[in-house]
């Protein structure tokens, strides 16, 4: 399996896409500059105790107060506050491998007993903002790194159950115990059993570093405040996913470009080669079919091949999916088997929309009705398997007597791409917008503004497909009209997010002319 990353980015948003064999299964989208993005550490301060629901509301810097509940705290919260008390100004500080451990939290205590109103607290965002809730929070503080994930205030080291190997268990647990200071454990993640050890070592050393840096950063700020940044979320896709499955990297910015690069050439020297910067005029998820894929797959129908299709729907409550044969039943003699095959291939493509859509909470899923209680178990196995490399947290549940599948899933951040509905900025929820066939009359005059009274001899237009297709259709096309009558440089080029009569006037380094 071939896997590629494509990184779109603009002043306002980065758009990270994954793409397996040529076909898209993740898309994520972080606006820039916004902050409080999941793993951020934040030093926050308590507005309010809910005790009815035993958590509290803390100010972090966010336009709504986030939410911690007293299981968030984590045992050992005791001895995080100990610090980050003991560096509030005037006083000295202590050092986590120094100290002595406070007694762990009760289980089933009461929230009041550790937090108060106007309390400064070290918390780090566990989910982030969606819709009308603020960020929701942990006490409870890790950080992760390629190979392993580094845990305060604990001496336990923790082994990935997908490592099986003895001895390899054996290694791993005597290198992080090698370099571990008194108070600090990890959780060994999977991509270490392939890993060497010095660079296990130098990724805890380097999470140590990060954590004093954090803590330090306790005395210099007052509350709120951001004291640790997690990584940009593409090196944070890259950290999580890259191994030698990856053949390309590819980003239309420099800067994000050289980040990647230095990152990766940190984590895995090897791989620095497969980053790409991509120069061309065309828009990059334009020239690798992205920009397709993402209109169809995020429709309410989605197609399967032979006819069949699903139509997904979003409630309040829940997102459901319903599985249709389409016209297949009508040729095929074997009800029992066609029903299989379509749900098998349903069960692929819902695999693919949840990571794709980022779809949470409770879905249901009606697919055809099986009368074999095998081909029942069959298509819940399959189902299990297929989203086995989903990383967000899900239980599937097996099929009911009503033919329904149950499948929870988590989710830490908004949705990439939602289907909603807004007034039309073209035609001003009219449902006309002006005549196609006098765009061509409406350029013109843009060009000859341009032209004449400005003085400019370049032109990029940036249109829709099918407008570039008529401008540039030809050997006396219009666009060798409109340059040889004006004298003027015109490059057009086709943006499928464009509408029908959109029109860019760009100049040759992307800014807009008017």
């Amino acid at each position: 399996m071939n896997r590629e990353l494509v990184i779109n980015v603009t002043p306002t948003e980065i758009s990270i896409a994954l793409c397996e064999d040529k076909v898209l299964v993740e898309l994520n989208k972080e606006q820039c500059q916004t902050g409080f993005a999941v793993g951020d550490i934040y030093l926050g301060r308590v507005r309010k105790i809910m005790p009815g629901l035993n958590a509290a509301f803390v100010n972090i810097g966010h336009e709504k107060d986030a939410f911690i509940h007293y299981l968030d705290l984590g045992n050992q919260f005791s001895s995080l506050q100990k610090v980050v008390d003991s560096r509030q100004p005037g006083k000295r500080g202590i050092k986590v491998e120094t100290m002595k451990l406070e007694p762990n939290i009760e289980k089933s205590g009461k929230l009041a007993s550790y937090l108060q109103v106007g309390q400064t607290v070290m918390v780090q965002i566990a989910k982030e903002a969606i819709s009308t809730k603020g960020p929701r929070l942990t006490a409870d503080i890790s950080l992760a790194g390629r190979n392993v994930v580094l845990v305060p205030f604990t001496s336990k080291i923790f082994i990935s159950q997908k490592i099986r190997s003895n001895e390899t268990k054996k290694r791993l647990r005597q290198i992080a115990a090698n370099v571990l200071p008194k108070n600090f454990g990890v959780i060994i993640r999977t991509a270490a059993a392939e890993a060497h050890d010095a660079d296990i070592e130098h990724d805890i050393r380097s999470l140590l570093e990060r954590w004093d840096k954090a803590v330090g950063n306790i005395r210099k700020n007052q509350a709120p405040a951001l004291l640790m940044s997690e990584m940009s979320r593409a090196n944070t896709i890259i950290r999580d996913s890259l191994n030698s499955t990856f053949s390309q990297i590819t980003v239309d910015d420099e800067a994000m470009y050289r980040e990647i690069k230095n990152y990766i050439k940190v984590i895995d020297p090897q791989l620095e080669k497969i980053v790409k910067l991509y120069r061309g005029s065309v828009p990059v998820f334009d020239n690798f079919d992205i920009s397709k894929q993402i209109k169809s797959l995020f429709a309410k129908y989605v197609s399967l091949k032979r006819g069949a299709y699903l139509i997904i729907e979003h409630t309040e409550a829940m997102n459901v999916i319903d599985v249709n044969s389409g016209n297949r039943t009508k040729a095929e003699e074997n009800q029992e088997q066609t029903a299989m095959d379509v749900n098998l291939a349903a069960a692929k493509e819902i695999a693919r929309q949840l990571r794709l859509r980022d779809l949470g909470g409770i879905v249901i899923i009606d697919f055809i009705d099986l009368h074999k209680a095998q081909n029942r178990q069959a298509l819940y196995t399959e189902m299990t398997k297929l989203m086995a490399t989903d990383k967000a947290k899900h239980t599937i549940l097996p099929l009911t007597k009503f033919g329904l599948m149950q499948i929870t899933r988590q989710r830490v951040r908004p949705v990439a791409v939602q289907d909603v509905t807004d007034v039309c900025p073209t035609c001003n929820g009219t449902g006309r917008i002006e005549p196609t066939i006098l765009l061509d009359r409406k350029i013109e005059n843009q060009i000859q503004f341009l032209t004449e009274d400005r003085g400019v001899k370049y032109i990029r237009l940036r249109v829709s497909p099918y407008v570039a297709s008529y401008l540039c259709h030809g050997v006396l096309s219009q666009r060798r009209r409109w340059m040889a009558k004006y004298k003027v440089w015109i490059n057009v080029v086709s943006d499928q997010s464009l509408g029908m009569v959109d029109v860019k006037y760009l100049d040759r380094n992307g800014a807009s002319l008017i």
